[in-house]
């Protein structure tokens, strides 16, 4: 039994025993078939409370399960008074997200019409007293899978990057590092070529995966030829590395651009990118 198994039995225990606790949820990877679970996977625990208020107040029965070492709290005020939040870390390395709810919300949301996006990621029930989820439907995981996109976004998404690229541009050849670094990092990788990555990867498997959050599954999905070029994307400090990466997103966005219009029939600028191609290699030649 591995320190995270044996630390769920001790809170499936624990709820057992506490009278207060009326159902006890496994959520997100773990209860997902099809998720990679690996040993820095963390538990996702649901507990259902006659009334969720003093546990929301007291951090002691956090104590009950090991040590923790850091702690990040999210009251009900964050999720609309659905619940409240407690995201633990332990000395062992097992970290366990804890979401707080009352029975008459928990309620509320079991009994919706639509499954709420948490539980159709996947879940499992672990303990029931009072018969509160029987109204839960069961899970579809289809929480993340890549839609493919509009033309409208298609369009904006290409356009933007284009146009972003110049502010890359200017300030490599200024030696501004930070400014080309928020640029090329927080807005092109982040905005442009990460939603752009992943309609190429949902169009070659039917629009019927998901690559997690920020690319997590990127390299699972892509051939060893394309993930060397994306890469390449990355770079180090200095201004001629930056410039590198910087045609080679340029040359990613190329590629998978042109690749999706004609899948899904949308137009490429081919021309707006020729004449910002010129730009870069003028402003870069400066």
């Amino acid at each position: 039994m591995t320190t995270r198994d044996q630390k769920l039995e001790e809170i499936i225990g624990w709820a057992k025993r506490n009278r207060d606790i009326r159902a006890l949820l496994l959520t997100s990877s773990l209860a997902n078939p099809s998720a990679p679970v690996d040993e820095f996977s963390d538990l996702d625990i649901e507990l259902v409370f006659e009334d969720n208020a003093p546990y929301l107040a007291d951090n002691s029965w956090l104590k009950i399960f090991g040590h923790p070492i850091s702690m990040i709290e999210e009251d009900e005020t964050c999720f609309d008074g659905r619940h409240g939040m407690k995201m633990v870390l332990y000395d062992d390395r097992v970290k366990v997200d804890f979401k707080l709810y009352s029975r008459h919300k928990f309620l509320e949301d079991a009994q919706a019409p639509v499954l709420p996006e948490d539980w159709d990621i996947g879940y499992q029930i672990l303990l029931d007293k009072d018969q509160l989820t029987k109204d839960l439907k069961p899970p579809m995981y289809d929480v993340g899978r890549i839609q493919p996109p509009t033309e409208k976004e298609f369009t904006r998404i290409i356009n933007d990057f284009w146009w972003d690229t110049t502010y890359v541009a200017k300030c490599l050849a200024r030696d501004e590092i930070f400014y080309a670094k928020f640029m090329s990092e927080t807005n092109i990788r982040t905005e442009y070529l990460v939603p752009l990555i992943e309609w190429y990867i949902g169009s070659e498997h039917q629009w019927r995966v998901t690559t997690n959050k920020y690319g997590r599954f990127f390299k699972k999905y892509l051939s060893p030829a394309l993930w060397k070029k994306i890469e390449k994307t990355f770079s180090g400090s200095s201004i001629a590395d930056n410039w590198e990466a910087l045609f080679a997103m340029a040359d990613i966005v190329h590629e998978l651009g042109t690749a999706l219009s004609r899948k899904l029939d949308y137009p490429y600028p081919e021309e707006m990118e020729n004449n910002i191609r010129k730009y870069l290699e003028d402003s870069r030649s400066r």
